[in-house]
């Protein structure tokens, strides 16, 4: 039986960020959230996600304008670095915001 409280509370599920809301990009975003910016091997090293894995995933966050990736050079060694767009930072904020409205909304 669905009460009108858990209605509500699983219709806002529907309107959860799925570019984010997936587990290994939810990852990612979060651990960009808490920093300007991170270097491939360290998002990799910290995710424990393989390198083509972390790819595609960097790929499609950056494809939804949530992640600006810049190529460079420390040194002679190529050098990824990751950071979260204006953009990227305001949709994690909602989606967190989104979840923790819709689990306190719960019914204990």
């Amino acid at each position: 039986m669905t009460t009108p409280e858990m209605s509500d509370s699983l219709a806002a599920l529907t309107d959860i960020d799925r570019l984010i809301h997936e587990p290994a990009r939810l990852q990612i975003v979060a651990l960009l959230y808490m920093l300007d910016s991170a270097d491939f091997v360290f998002l990799s090293q910290q995710t424990g996600f393989t390198w083509g894995n972390l790819s595609a995933h960097i790929t499609k966050l950056e494809e939804g304008g949530y992640i600006k990736v810049e190529k460079g050079y420390k040194g002679k060694r190529p050098q990824t670095m990751l950071s979260l767009t204006k953009q990227g930072r305001k949709a994690f904020q909602a989606y967190r915001q989104s979840m923790q409205q819709m689990l306190d909304e719960l019914p204990e």
